[in-house]
Protein backbone atom coordinates (compact mmCIF):
# COMPACT_ATOMS: atom_id res chain seq x y z
CA UNK A 1 0.00 0.00 0.00
CA UNK A 2 1.29 3.41 -0.89
CA UNK A 3 2.01 5.92 1.85
CA UNK A 4 -0.85 8.43 1.76
CA UNK A 5 1.46 11.28 2.72
CA UNK A 6 3.86 10.43 -0.11
CA UNK A 7 1.75 8.64 -2.73
CA UNK A 8 4.48 8.61 -5.39
CA UNK A 9 7.30 7.58 -3.01
CA UNK A 10 9.31 10.70 -3.77
CA UNK A 11 12.74 10.63 -2.14
CA UNK A 12 14.41 13.91 -1.09
CA UNK A 13 18.05 14.73 -1.73
CA UNK A 14 20.54 13.06 0.58
CA UNK A 15 21.39 16.41 2.12
CA UNK A 16 17.85 16.70 3.51
CA UNK A 17 18.36 13.49 5.46
CA UNK A 18 21.67 14.78 6.84
CA UNK A 19 19.94 17.53 8.83
CA UNK A 20 16.91 17.84 11.09
CA UNK A 21 14.49 20.65 11.79
CA UNK A 22 16.02 23.42 13.89
CA UNK A 23 15.47 22.76 17.63
CA UNK A 24 13.84 26.13 18.26
CA UNK A 25 11.49 25.66 15.31
CA UNK A 26 10.09 22.50 16.90
CA UNK A 27 10.10 23.77 20.48
CA UNK A 28 8.36 27.03 19.64
CA UNK A 29 5.50 25.06 18.05
CA UNK A 30 5.13 23.12 21.29
CA UNK A 31 5.18 26.34 23.30
CA UNK A 32 2.55 27.85 21.00
CA UNK A 33 0.31 24.85 21.73
CA UNK A 34 0.85 25.32 25.47
CA UNK A 35 0.00 29.01 25.18
CA UNK A 36 -3.16 28.14 23.23
CA UNK A 37 -4.15 26.09 26.27
CA UNK A 38 -3.71 29.18 28.45
CA UNK A 39 -0.41 28.20 30.10
CA UNK A 40 1.34 31.52 29.35
CA UNK A 41 4.86 30.19 28.93
CA UNK A 42 7.66 32.66 29.69
CA UNK A 43 10.31 32.22 27.00
CA UNK A 44 13.89 32.51 28.15
CA UNK A 45 15.12 30.40 25.28
CA UNK A 46 15.87 32.56 22.25
CA UNK A 47 18.17 35.55 21.90
CA UNK A 48 15.70 37.88 20.22
CA UNK A 49 15.99 41.43 21.61
CA UNK A 50 12.62 42.63 22.89
CA UNK A 51 13.40 46.37 22.71
CA UNK A 52 12.88 48.45 19.53
CA UNK A 53 15.64 50.03 17.46
CA UNK A 54 16.52 53.68 17.91
CA UNK A 55 13.49 55.90 17.05
CA UNK A 56 15.44 57.61 14.27
CA UNK A 57 16.00 54.22 12.65
CA UNK A 58 12.26 53.54 12.52
CA UNK A 59 11.62 57.08 11.33
CA UNK A 60 13.98 56.57 8.38
CA UNK A 61 12.30 53.29 7.47
CA UNK A 62 8.84 54.84 7.50
CA UNK A 63 9.87 57.97 5.60
CA UNK A 64 11.75 56.12 2.86
CA UNK A 65 9.03 53.48 2.52
CA UNK A 66 6.60 56.23 1.51
CA UNK A 67 8.77 57.34 -1.37
CA UNK A 68 7.61 56.06 -4.78
CA UNK A 69 11.14 55.29 -6.01
CA UNK A 70 12.33 52.88 -3.29
CA UNK A 71 10.45 49.68 -4.13
CA UNK A 72 12.44 48.25 -7.00
CA UNK A 73 15.18 45.66 -7.07
CA UNK A 74 18.35 46.71 -5.32
CA UNK A 75 22.05 45.94 -5.97
CA UNK A 76 23.31 42.57 -4.78
CA UNK A 77 26.24 44.36 -3.17
CA UNK A 78 24.01 46.72 -1.18
CA UNK A 79 23.65 50.43 -1.71
CA UNK A 80 26.90 52.45 -1.46
CA UNK A 81 25.59 54.35 1.57
CA UNK A 82 25.19 51.12 3.54
CA UNK A 83 28.63 49.79 2.68
CA UNK A 84 30.12 53.14 3.67
CA UNK A 85 28.16 53.12 6.95
CA UNK A 86 29.43 49.63 7.78
CA UNK A 87 32.96 50.79 7.00
CA UNK A 88 32.60 53.80 9.31
CA UNK A 89 31.05 51.59 12.00
CA UNK A 90 34.01 49.21 11.95
CA UNK A 91 36.45 52.09 12.04
CA UNK A 92 34.70 53.77 14.99
CA UNK A 93 34.00 50.79 17.23
CA UNK A 94 36.54 48.12 16.18
CA UNK A 95 39.38 50.34 14.89
CA UNK A 96 39.44 48.40 11.63
CA UNK A 97 39.75 50.05 8.23
CA UNK A 98 37.66 48.47 5.48
CA UNK A 99 37.32 49.46 1.83
CA UNK A 100 33.55 49.97 1.45
CA UNK A 101 33.75 49.18 -2.26
CA UNK A 102 35.64 45.88 -2.08
CA UNK A 103 35.89 44.49 1.46
CA UNK A 104 32.29 44.57 2.71
CA UNK A 105 29.28 42.52 1.67
CA UNK A 106 25.86 43.27 3.24
CA UNK A 107 23.80 40.18 4.06
CA UNK A 108 20.15 39.41 4.65
CA UNK A 109 21.08 38.45 8.19
CA UNK A 110 24.41 36.87 9.05
CA UNK A 111 22.82 33.39 9.16
CA UNK A 112 22.62 33.41 5.37
CA UNK A 113 26.30 34.35 5.32
CA UNK A 114 27.11 30.95 6.82
CA UNK A 115 25.55 29.32 3.76
CA UNK A 116 27.14 31.67 1.23
CA UNK A 117 30.61 31.28 2.74
CA UNK A 118 30.27 27.50 2.92
CA UNK A 119 29.16 27.19 -0.69
CA UNK A 120 31.89 29.57 -1.85
CA UNK A 121 34.77 27.66 -0.25
CA UNK A 122 33.77 24.06 0.49
CA UNK A 123 33.77 21.28 -2.06
CA UNK A 124 32.08 17.99 -1.15
CA UNK A 125 34.47 16.13 1.12
CA UNK A 126 36.43 19.19 2.26
CA UNK A 127 36.82 19.33 6.02
CA UNK A 128 35.54 22.12 8.24
CA UNK A 129 36.39 22.73 11.90
CA UNK A 130 33.24 23.32 13.96
CA UNK A 131 33.13 24.23 17.67
CA UNK A 132 31.48 22.01 20.27
CA UNK A 133 29.53 23.63 21.87
CA UNK A 134 28.60 26.04 19.13
CA UNK A 135 25.86 27.53 16.99
CA UNK A 136 24.00 24.54 15.43
CA UNK A 137 23.83 26.21 12.01
CA UNK A 138 27.59 25.73 11.55
CA UNK A 139 26.94 21.98 11.62
CA UNK A 140 23.79 21.90 9.50
CA UNK A 141 25.06 24.19 6.74
CA UNK A 142 28.35 22.29 6.55
CA UNK A 143 26.34 19.13 6.02
CA UNK A 144 24.24 20.81 3.33
CA UNK A 145 27.51 21.72 1.60
CA UNK A 146 28.48 18.02 1.87
CA UNK A 147 31.58 18.90 3.85
CA UNK A 148 33.32 16.66 6.36
CA UNK A 149 32.79 17.94 9.89
CA UNK A 150 35.61 17.89 12.42
CA UNK A 151 34.49 19.06 15.85
CA UNK A 152 36.94 20.80 18.11
CA UNK A 153 36.02 20.76 21.78
CA UNK A 154 35.67 23.87 23.89
CA UNK A 155 36.05 23.14 27.58
CA UNK A 156 35.72 25.18 30.78
CA UNK A 157 39.24 24.07 31.73
CA UNK A 158 40.56 25.90 28.66
CA UNK A 159 38.30 28.92 29.16
CA UNK A 160 35.93 27.76 26.38
CA UNK A 161 38.59 28.63 23.80
CA UNK A 162 40.13 26.40 21.11
CA UNK A 163 42.91 24.12 22.35
CA UNK A 164 45.52 24.79 19.69
CA UNK A 165 47.83 22.12 21.08
CA UNK A 166 45.13 19.50 20.47
CA UNK A 167 44.28 20.94 17.05
CA UNK A 168 47.90 20.70 15.95
CA UNK A 169 47.88 16.97 16.73
CA UNK A 170 45.25 16.37 14.05
CA UNK A 171 45.68 15.82 10.34
CA UNK A 172 44.64 19.24 9.06
CA UNK A 173 45.60 18.72 5.43
CA UNK A 174 41.99 18.51 4.23
CA UNK A 175 40.60 21.34 6.39
CA UNK A 176 39.44 24.37 4.40
CA UNK A 177 37.41 26.38 6.92
CA UNK A 178 37.18 26.97 10.68
CA UNK A 179 34.14 28.48 12.41
CA UNK A 180 34.76 30.55 15.54
CA UNK A 181 32.42 32.82 17.49
CA UNK A 182 33.83 35.33 19.98
CA UNK A 183 32.32 36.77 22.08
CA UNK A 184 31.10 33.21 22.29
CA UNK A 185 27.63 31.80 22.10
CA UNK A 186 26.52 29.82 24.08
CA UNK A 187 29.26 30.11 26.73
CA UNK A 188 29.54 33.91 26.95
CA UNK A 189 33.35 33.79 26.76
CA UNK A 190 34.68 37.26 25.84
CA UNK A 191 36.91 37.83 22.84
CA UNK A 192 40.57 38.67 23.43
CA UNK A 193 43.30 40.05 21.19
CA UNK A 194 45.49 37.13 22.24
CA UNK A 195 42.94 34.59 21.03
CA UNK A 196 42.45 36.40 17.75
CA UNK A 197 46.22 36.52 17.16
CA UNK A 198 46.45 32.75 17.74
CA UNK A 199 43.58 32.13 15.31
CA UNK A 200 45.16 34.27 12.59
CA UNK A 201 48.51 32.52 13.05
CA UNK A 202 46.82 29.11 12.98
CA UNK A 203 44.89 29.93 9.84
CA UNK A 204 47.94 31.20 7.99
CA UNK A 205 50.09 28.27 9.07
CA UNK A 206 47.61 25.67 7.79
CA UNK A 207 45.96 27.72 5.00
CA UNK A 208 42.60 27.44 6.79
CA UNK A 209 40.05 30.23 6.39
CA UNK A 210 39.03 31.49 9.84
CA UNK A 211 35.46 32.81 10.03
CA UNK A 212 34.60 34.74 13.19
CA UNK A 213 30.88 35.20 13.80
CA UNK A 214 30.74 38.43 15.83
CA UNK A 215 27.16 39.55 16.66
CA UNK A 216 27.55 39.80 20.46
CA UNK A 217 30.42 42.29 20.79
CA UNK A 218 28.21 45.11 22.12
CA UNK A 219 26.18 43.13 24.68
CA UNK A 220 27.37 43.53 28.30
CA UNK A 221 30.72 44.40 26.81
CA UNK A 222 32.60 47.70 26.94
CA UNK A 223 35.53 46.42 24.84
CA UNK A 224 34.44 45.70 21.27
CA UNK A 225 36.95 43.54 19.43
CA UNK A 226 37.26 42.26 15.87
CA UNK A 227 39.55 39.56 14.55
CA UNK A 228 40.22 41.87 11.60
CA UNK A 229 42.12 44.22 13.92
CA UNK A 230 45.00 41.73 13.91
CA UNK A 231 47.61 42.75 11.29
CA UNK A 232 47.25 40.61 8.17
CA UNK A 233 43.99 39.04 9.34
CA UNK A 234 42.09 39.96 6.19
CA UNK A 235 44.40 37.69 4.19
CA UNK A 236 42.92 34.57 5.78
CA UNK A 237 39.95 35.67 7.92
CA UNK A 238 36.31 36.56 7.33
CA UNK A 239 34.24 38.30 9.98
CA UNK A 240 30.46 38.28 10.00
CA UNK A 241 28.47 40.80 11.97
CA UNK A 242 24.81 41.54 12.51
CA UNK A 243 22.51 44.36 13.54
CA UNK A 244 20.12 41.91 15.19
CA UNK A 245 21.65 42.02 18.65
CA UNK A 246 23.58 45.29 18.78
CA UNK A 247 20.79 47.46 17.32
CA UNK A 248 17.63 45.54 18.40
CA UNK A 249 16.83 44.60 14.80
CA UNK A 250 16.56 40.76 14.70
CA UNK A 251 13.52 40.66 12.41
CA UNK A 252 15.01 43.17 9.98
CA UNK A 253 17.58 40.59 8.80
CA UNK A 254 20.51 42.93 8.22
CA UNK A 255 24.05 41.69 8.54
CA UNK A 256 27.38 41.90 6.79
CA UNK A 257 30.69 40.21 6.24
CA UNK A 258 34.11 41.75 5.84
CA UNK A 259 37.30 40.29 4.41
CA UNK A 260 39.70 40.75 1.52
CA UNK A 261 38.39 41.77 -1.90
CA UNK A 262 38.97 38.36 -3.51
CA UNK A 263 37.00 36.49 -0.86
CA UNK A 264 34.15 39.01 -1.15
CA UNK A 265 34.06 38.55 -4.92
CA UNK A 266 33.83 34.75 -4.63
CA UNK A 267 31.11 34.92 -1.98
CA UNK A 268 29.16 37.40 -4.11
CA UNK A 269 29.14 34.91 -6.99
CA UNK A 270 27.22 32.52 -4.73
CA UNK A 271 24.99 35.10 -3.10
CA UNK A 272 23.91 36.74 -6.36
CA UNK A 273 22.62 33.39 -7.60
CA UNK A 274 20.59 32.70 -4.45
CA UNK A 275 18.91 35.93 -3.35
CA UNK A 276 18.48 39.58 -4.29
CA UNK A 277 19.28 42.95 -2.74
CA UNK A 278 17.54 44.10 0.44
CA UNK A 279 14.55 46.44 0.37
CA UNK A 280 16.09 49.89 0.02
CA UNK A 281 14.34 51.52 3.03
CA UNK A 282 15.74 48.73 5.21
CA UNK A 283 19.20 49.66 3.99
CA UNK A 284 18.76 53.40 4.52
CA UNK A 285 17.33 52.75 7.99
CA UNK A 286 20.35 50.56 8.73
CA UNK A 287 22.58 53.48 7.74
CA UNK A 288 20.81 55.59 10.36
CA UNK A 289 21.10 52.82 12.97
CA UNK A 290 24.83 52.39 12.38
CA UNK A 291 25.29 56.02 13.43
CA UNK A 292 23.70 55.43 16.84
CA UNK A 293 25.70 57.05 19.64
CA UNK A 294 27.49 55.66 22.67
CA UNK A 295 24.73 56.69 25.11
CA UNK A 296 22.08 54.60 23.35
CA UNK A 297 24.39 51.58 23.17
CA UNK A 298 25.29 51.91 26.84
CA UNK A 299 21.62 52.07 27.85
CA UNK A 300 20.37 49.29 25.54
CA UNK A 301 23.32 46.91 25.38
CA UNK A 302 24.95 47.26 28.78
CA UNK A 303 22.74 48.76 31.48
CA UNK A 304 19.52 47.02 30.44
CA UNK A 305 21.13 43.58 30.16
CA UNK A 306 23.09 44.06 33.37
CA UNK A 307 19.84 44.43 35.33
CA UNK A 308 18.35 41.39 33.62
CA UNK A 309 21.49 39.36 34.14
CA UNK A 310 21.20 39.77 37.91
CA UNK A 311 17.76 38.16 37.84
CA UNK A 312 18.95 35.39 35.50
CA UNK A 313 21.73 34.64 37.97
CA UNK A 314 19.09 34.27 40.71
CA UNK A 315 17.23 31.79 38.47
CA UNK A 316 20.42 29.80 37.94
CA UNK A 317 21.12 29.73 41.69
CA UNK A 318 17.52 28.72 42.39
CA UNK A 319 18.12 25.71 40.11
CA UNK A 320 21.38 25.02 41.98
CA UNK A 321 23.39 25.81 38.84
CA UNK A 322 26.81 27.46 38.75
CA UNK A 323 28.19 29.97 36.24
CA UNK A 324 31.18 32.17 35.39
CA UNK A 325 30.59 35.82 36.27
CA UNK A 326 32.88 37.02 33.45
CA UNK A 327 30.39 36.07 30.73
CA UNK A 328 29.23 38.63 28.17
CA UNK A 329 26.41 38.52 25.63
CA UNK A 330 22.67 38.14 26.02
CA UNK A 331 22.60 34.72 27.71
CA UNK A 332 23.66 33.13 30.96
CA UNK A 333 25.43 29.79 30.51
CA UNK A 334 25.18 27.71 33.67
CA UNK A 335 26.26 24.22 34.73
CA UNK A 336 23.52 22.04 36.18
CA UNK A 337 23.98 20.32 39.57
CA UNK A 338 25.40 16.81 39.75
CA UNK A 339 22.13 15.36 41.07
CA UNK A 340 20.35 16.29 37.82
CA UNK A 341 20.19 13.52 35.21
CA UNK A 342 20.85 15.89 32.30
CA UNK A 343 20.00 19.38 31.06
CA UNK A 344 17.14 18.23 28.80
CA UNK A 345 15.35 16.66 31.76
CA UNK A 346 15.81 19.80 33.84
CA UNK A 347 14.73 22.14 31.02
CA UNK A 348 11.63 20.05 30.34
CA UNK A 349 10.67 20.00 34.02
CA UNK A 350 11.03 23.78 34.16
CA UNK A 351 8.89 24.09 31.02
CA UNK A 352 6.11 21.68 31.95
CA UNK A 353 5.92 22.42 35.67
CA UNK A 354 6.81 26.12 35.87
CA UNK A 355 5.90 27.10 32.30
CA UNK A 356 9.30 28.70 31.74
CA UNK A 357 11.31 27.85 28.63
CA UNK A 358 15.09 27.60 29.04
CA UNK A 359 17.48 25.96 26.58
CA UNK A 360 19.34 22.72 27.31
CA UNK A 361 22.99 23.08 26.35
CA UNK A 362 23.08 19.74 24.52
CA UNK A 363 21.55 21.36 21.43
CA UNK A 364 24.87 23.20 21.01
CA UNK A 365 26.89 19.97 21.12
CA UNK A 366 27.91 17.20 23.49
CA UNK A 367 30.11 19.60 25.48
CA UNK A 368 26.92 21.38 26.54
CA UNK A 369 25.29 18.28 28.01
CA UNK A 370 25.56 19.48 31.61
CA UNK A 371 24.59 23.09 30.91
CA UNK A 372 21.53 25.27 30.42
CA UNK A 373 21.28 28.63 28.67
CA UNK A 374 19.01 31.40 29.97
CA UNK A 375 18.15 34.25 27.60
CA UNK A 376 18.19 37.84 28.85
CA UNK A 377 15.72 38.89 26.14
CA UNK A 378 12.77 39.26 28.49
CA UNK A 379 11.69 42.25 30.53
CA UNK A 380 12.60 42.37 34.19
CA UNK A 381 9.05 41.70 35.39
CA UNK A 382 8.91 38.56 33.24
CA UNK A 383 12.26 37.38 34.55
CA UNK A 384 11.05 38.00 38.10
CA UNK A 385 7.86 36.06 37.37
CA UNK A 386 9.92 33.21 35.92
CA UNK A 387 12.03 33.20 39.09
CA UNK A 388 8.89 33.08 41.26
CA UNK A 389 7.39 30.22 39.23
CA UNK A 390 10.61 28.21 39.50
CA UNK A 391 10.73 28.80 43.25
CA UNK A 392 7.14 27.65 43.57
CA UNK A 393 7.13 24.65 41.27
CA UNK A 394 10.71 23.44 40.83
CA UNK A 395 13.03 24.23 43.71
CA UNK A 396 11.32 21.99 46.26
CA UNK A 397 11.87 18.97 44.02
CA UNK A 398 15.62 19.47 43.57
Amino acid sequence: MQNSTNPFNIIPANRVNSISEYYFSKKLREIAEMNAQGKQVISLGIGSPDQPPHPKTIETLCKDSLRPDTHGYQPYVGIPELRKAFSNWYNKWFHVELDPQKEIQPLIGSKEGILHISLAFLNPGDAVLVPNPGYPTYHSVSRLAEARLIEYKLTPENGWMPDFHELEKQDLSGVKLMWVNYPNMPTGTPATQGLFQKLVDFGKKHRIIIVNDNPYSFILNNERLSILSIPGAKDICIEMNSMSKSHNMPGWRIGMLATNAQFVEWILRVKSNIDSGMFRPLQTAAVTALGTDEEWHREMNVELYRKRRKIAEKIAKELDCTYESSQVGMFLWARIPEQEKDAVTLADRVLYDAHVFITPGIIFGSQGERYIRISLCAKEDMLELALERIRRHITHSL
